[in-house]
């Protein structure tokens, strides 16, 4: 039977064809370089180190790779890991496609867009209505095919798309709690918060940052696209309702320094920003216990702050939530 990448158990040797992730050169305390690295499958992802590492190495082994992993599975400080023994750069000429190699969010991307469109007849509204209709249309290939960020969270194919039905739930729950809340603005600034994702980053496969999403970001991207989009539609671009909507993705980083060049000022732009947070926090907080031996503590958790959260002995709630990365 063929073993994918996580399918191995610790202390089983591996031979098989996997993606380069991730690979950065460092160095140890005494100076030696190394390439610490990640590798991963339709199954998922693991780390590795490779030791005495050059810059050649770092050339050759980069991000994006395909390479045969020649290893062993292990676990250190409760984190599975591989201990490289060789690798070798896969050629085109073998026949493998990136696509192989790239882990999927944990519902169909059929699925997705089915709900996410009932969410959208649920958006009142006409201006916002028709721009989230144009812009669905206009990005669907890439907005339900790619991930909603490089690593920290849903960085998976169809990442993207999963973060946004996962937030349109928590959105409803709100909304059939707080009668106060605008519904149709609310689950408008959802879908259309991280649509700008498409042109910020390259795709599920490697994901890296475009010079757009270095130079002017997500945030400001979608805005253009809203405003774009407006125009084609020939709807006012004065109206209130237009600048409530460029309002709602301009503040949903929540604060200046997470990137928002305004704070919420409605209330649906601090709830779209708290359950953004919510989410890829529960997200992110997940994919690191899932990885994670019970009676142990994550890997500490960047987007969090760098803690580490603990994964108790008898964890049974874990065991029902979706294999993420």
């Amino acid at each position: 039977m063929y073993k994918r990448l996580l399918d191995y158990n610790d202390g089983e040797e591996l031979e098989l064809v996997v993606l380069i992730k991730n690979s950065q050169l460092r160095h140890t305390k005494k100076g030696k370089l190394y390439l610490a690295m990640s590798f991963s499958d339709s199954s998922g992802e693991i780390r590795g180190n490779f030791w005495d590492a050059n810059d050649q190495d770092a050339a050759t082994f980069n991000a994006g790779t395909i390479v045969e992993l020649d290893g062993k599975r292990e676990e250190y400080q409760g984190q599975p890991q591989i201990k490289i023994y060789s690798l070798r750069v896969v050629g085109p000429e073998e026949g493998y496609d990136l696509r192989q190699f790239i882990k999927s969010a944990p519902e169909k991307i059929a699925d997705m867009k089915e709900e996410i469109n009932q969410y959208v007849f649920e958006i009142l509204n006409p201006t916002w209505n028709r721009i989230v209709r144009f812009l669905l249309k206009k990005w669907d290939k890439r907005f339900f095919e790619f991930p909603a960020g490089k690593s920290n969270h849903h960085a998976v194919r169809g990442g993207l798309a999963y973060h946004t039905v996962s937030m349109l739930r928590d959105a409803k729950g709100l909304a059939d709690n707080y009668s106060q809340i605008n519904r149709s603005l609310l689950y408008a600034g959802c879908i259309l918060h991280d649509m700008g994702k498409v042109l910020e980053l390259t795709g599920p496969a490697a994901t890296q940052y475009t010079t757009e999403g270095n130079l002017i970001g997500h945030l400001v991207l979608i805005d253009e696209q809203i405003m774009l989009a407006a125009q084609q539609l020939k709807i006012d671009l004065e109206s209130e309702d237009l600048l409530l909507l460029r309002h709602m993705v301009l503040s949903h980083h929540g604060k200046f320094e997470y990137g928002s060049p305004k704070l919420p000022a409605l209330l649906e732009a601090e709830l779209l920003h708290r359950i953004d947070d919510l989410d890829a926090s529960v997200y992110a907080i997940t994919n690191a216990l899932q990885h994670t031996r019970p009676g142990n503590f994550t890997d500490n958790i960047m987007s969090q702050g760098g803690r580490k959260f603990y994964r108790p002995k008898t964890d049974e709630s874990l065991g029902k939530a979706h294999k993420l990365e």
